[in-house]
């Protein structure tokens, strides 16, 4: 049962990689960039799902916590593009709380991990679960925020759209080119070409973000996003 479930997660990662890139440097609101987001938004929900399946199998807590925060991610940046200016629902509700359990988690096997005689827990040191924990508690805030506020609009709805698939599609990459280095030619990590490609839809993030909240060029009356259609209609990432 394990390997062809290993196998279906391995193609979804890939595939999830390969349109993330894609989606990234298409012009936004095209119906190509549109088609590569919906690729990527159903292969990277798979890859996590699948993820999360394997790691209940082997015991990994550790991989349950990455998996689901990336799945998190994804869902809430797609329903993010999905849905009008309108009120937040129960899916908004359900993954908040889902987003706080993964927080308190990281932290809590952070702790352990710096404090325990080994400086690890379950395999891994303290410094993934504080990253990843981060991560979490930025998601919290910005849940707490748009259900406070009663909605979410404008730049700062395409802001929370960008980060949250920008930052999974880094996870893909760096679980690809940073964690299995071995299956990579030698050469691939002398010049550095793994970490450039685990690190740049951080760096694309980064990029994305300034313009939309600083650059003339994406001021609400002359904004290329508008409102996606999903599956099928043009898409906001």
């Amino acid at each position: 049962m394990r390997s062809p479930l290993l196998f279906f997660h391995i193609v979804a990662g890939t595939l999830g990689m390969l349109s993330g890139f894609v989606a990234v440097f298409l012009r936004k609101g095209s119906r190509r960039h549109g088609l590569a987001g919906n690729i990527f938004v159903i292969a990277m929900l798979v890859l996590s799902a699948s993820g999360v399946f394997l790691a209940v199998m082997k015991s990994q807590p550790g991989n349950i916590l990455g998996g689901t925060l990336t799945f998190y991610l994804v869902a809430t940046a797609w329903m993010t593009a999905r849905r009008r200016d309108g009120e937040p629902g129960i899916f908004d509700w359900g993954a908040l709380l889902v987003v706080l359990g993964v927080a308190v988690c990281q932290i809590t096997f952070g702790l352990e991990a710096a404090f325990s005689p080994t400086g690890l827990k379950y395999d891994y040191p303290p410094w993934p679960y504080f990253f990843l924990g981060s991560v979490a508690v930025l998601a919290v805030t910005g849940d707490v925020r748009m259900l406070v506020r009663n909605g979410i609009s404008g730049t700062q709805r395409v802001a929370r759209h960008l980060w949250r698939m920008c930052f999974a599609l880094f996870i893909a990459a760096s679980s690809i080119f940073l964690a299995r280095q071995q299956l990579f030619p030698a050469v691939f990590r002398q010049i550095g070409l793994l970490y450039l490609l685990s690190f740049l839809p951080l760096i694309l993030m980064i990029f994305w973000m300034v313009r939309v909240r600083f650059a003339s060029a994406f001021k609400p009356a002359a904004s290329p996003y508008r409102r996606p259609a999903v599956f099928g209609e043009q898409s906001l990432s």
